[in-house]
């Protein structure tokens, strides 16, 4: 097998693990806002669902940034590769910091200072 083979069998390593951890990460939410909710506790349930499905798709999105950069560095290294990398990257980045923000309700650099406060 060559290196490109063995390479592409690790990418689809990646993209497989990433769509599980959404798949998984957001079924297990929604079972976690179920049982909230049978509790009587709907409030609670749709916090908790929007921030665990949040949570999964934040790392869903990361794991799914590194098959695309192993593929382009090792794969198929061309520079439309690399435009298109970065186009992706940089799409999923403002996504994951579009969530992180709304997760965490305040932008990264200013959580230290939320986090002393309360």
């Amino acid at each position: 097998m060559s290196f490109e083979e063995w390479m592409e069998l690790v990418v689809q390593g990646f993209e497989v693990v990433g769509v599980a951890v959404l798949a998984i990460g957001s079924f297990t939410a929604l079972a976690i806002a179920a049982i909230a909710i049978s509790r009587g506790s709907f409030a609670d349930a749709y916090e908790g669902a929007r921030h665990n499905i949040g949570r999964a798709i934040l790392l869903g999105l990361e794991i799914l940034i590194i098959a695309d950069i192993v593929e382009t560095i090792t794969v198929e290294p061309t520079v439309d590769s690399a435009l298109i990398l970065g186009v992706i990257v940089l799409v999923r980045t403002f996504l994951s910091f579009s969530l992180e923000i709304e997760l965490e309700g305040v932008v990264p650099w200013r959580r230290r200072a939320k986090d002393s406060s309360g």
